[in-house]
C-alpha cells in the first residue's frame, strides 16, 4: 500500500482515538500525525498502546491558531486530513456558544485554508470532514435522516457543525478541494468522557449517584458503536467518491429512558446488586433547551455503495462497553477528577 502522511485532528478524543488506533495498526506504511489540543475530552491515556509505534506522532496544538496550522501543513506535506476535532457537547454549547463557533467553524476554515494553500497537486489529496446527524434537526415519529435531508440545526453545537459542513462543501465547489463528509449518529463505547449519557450513567450507578433524565426521557437517538464508526471512516476514506456525503448510523433507535433501564439492568447484574436497584437512582429533571425529539439515520447509501454495515446490535455493544468501564476504573477515576468531577451535578442543580 502506498505511503501516506495523514493528519488526524482530535485524535486523542473519543472517536478520534479509536480511528487513530485502527489506522496505525492496520496501515503500517501510513504516517499518522495526531493533532489534539488536549482539552478535558482529549486524553493521551486513550492511546498508550500505540504511542511508541514507528508510524505514529502526536502534536499538541489548536486548530484555531491559523499560523500554527499552516506551518504544520508546510512541514509535513499531508496527503490527507481526517478532521474530527470539535467541541461536541450540546449542554456546553448552550452555556458557551463562542467556544463552539471558534473551534468548529474557524478551526475548520483554518484547516481548509492550509490545505488549499499547500496542496498544489490535488490528484491524490483528501479532506475528510467528520460531522454529526444533529445538523439535520429533529425528526417526528417516522422517517429517517438521509444525505439529502435539509439542514435544520437547533443548538449552538449543531449550528456550528452545520456551518463547518457548508464551508467544506463550499471549498469543494469553489476551489476544487477534494473533500468527503460523513454524518454519524450518537456514538458509544470505550474511552468516552463521562459527560455523555452512557459513561456518565455507568459512573453514577457504580457510585450510587442520581441518574438525571431530561424531561420524561422520551427523546429518541440512534446509537452507533464507536469501533463500527471507525471502520466506516476507514471504508469511506479508502473507497472515496470525491464530493460525496455519507450517513453513518447504527440502526439502533432507543428512547433515552429505555436505554437507561437497559444500562441499569446490566449494571445490577455486573455489580451483583438486586434487580431494580439502579433504576431507583433515576431522577427526572427539567428538559434541555431546544431538545431535539428524535434522530434516526438512514445509512443505506453507505451500505449499498461501499459495503459497510454495523457489526453490533446495542444489547451486545452496551455489555462490551460496560465491561470496559468497570475494568478500567483507574481511567474513569482520572478523567472524572479535578475541575470536572462535579460538573453535571452543578449543571442540573441550576435548572
Amino acid at each position: 500500500m502506498n505511503s501516506k502522511s495523514i493528519l488526524v485532528t482530535g485524535g486523542a478524543g473519543f472517536i478520534g482515538s479509536h480511528l487513530v488506533r485502527l489506522f496505525v495498526n492496520k496501515y503500517p506504511n501510513y504516517n499518522i500525525v495526531n493533532l489534539d489540543k488536549l482539552t478535558y475530552a482529549g486524553n493521551l491515556a486513550n492511546l498508550t498502546d500505540i504511542e511508541n509505534a514507528p508510524n505514529y506522532e502526536f502534536i499538541k496544538g489548536d486548530i484555531v491558531d491559523a499560523d500554527f496550522i499552516h506551518q504544520l501543513f508546510q512541514k509535513y506535506q499531508f496527503d490527507a486530513v481526517i478532521h474530527l476535532a470539535a467541541e461536541s457537547h450540546v449542554d456546553r454549547s448552550i452555556a458557551s456558544p463562542m467556544d463552539f463557533i471558534m473551534t468548529n467553524i474557524v478551526g475548520t476554515a483554518n484547516l481548509l485554508n492550509a490545505a488549499k494553500a499547500t496542496w498544489t497537486d490535488l490528484s491524490s489529496k483528501l479532506f475528510y470532514h467528520v460531522s454529526t446527524d444533529e445538523v439535520y434537526g429533529s425528526l417526528g415519529s417516522e422517517g429517517m435522516f438521509e444525505e439529502t435531508t435539509s439542514y435544520d440545526p437547533r443548538s449552538p453545537y449543531s449550528a456550528s457543525k452545520a456551518s463547518s459542513d457548508h464551508l467544506v462543501r463550499a471549498y469543494f465547489h469553489t476551489y476544487g478541494l477534494p473533500i468527503v463528509i460523513s454524518n454519524c449518529s450518537n456514538n458509544y463505547g470505550s474511552h468516552q468522557f463521562p459527560e455523555k449519557l452512557i459513561p456518565l450513567f455507568i459512573h453514577n450507578i457504580k457510585n450510587n449517584k442520581s441518574l438525571p433524565v431530561y424531561g420524561k426521557g422520551e427523546n429518541i437517538r440512534d446509537w452507533l458503536w464507536v469501533e463500527d464508526h471507525a471502520r466506516a471512516i476507514d471504508v469511506i476514506f479508502h473507497q472515496v467518491k470525491i464530493g460525496e456525503t455519507y450517513n453513518i448510523g447504527g440502526h439502533n433507535e432507543w428512547k433515552n429512558i429505555d436505554l437507561i433501564k437497559v444500562i441499569c439492568k446490566v449494571m445490577d447484574k455486573k455489580l451483583n446488586r438486586e434487580a431494580g436497584t439502579s433504576e431507583k437512582l433515576i431522577t427526572y429533571v427539567k428538559d434541555r433547551a431546544g431538545h431535539d425529539m428524535r434522530y434516526a439515520i438512514d445509512a443505506s447509501k453507505l451500505q449499498n455503495e461501499l459495503g459497510w454495515k454495523p457489526s453490533l446490535q446495542f444489547e451486545e455493544g452496551i455489555e462490551k462497553t460496560i465491561d470496559w468501564y468497570l475494568n478500567n476504573e483507574e481511567w474513569l477515576n482520572n478523567v472524572t477528577s479535578g475541575a470536572y468531577q462535579n460538573y453535571y451535578e452543578q449543571q442540573y442543580e441550576k435548572r
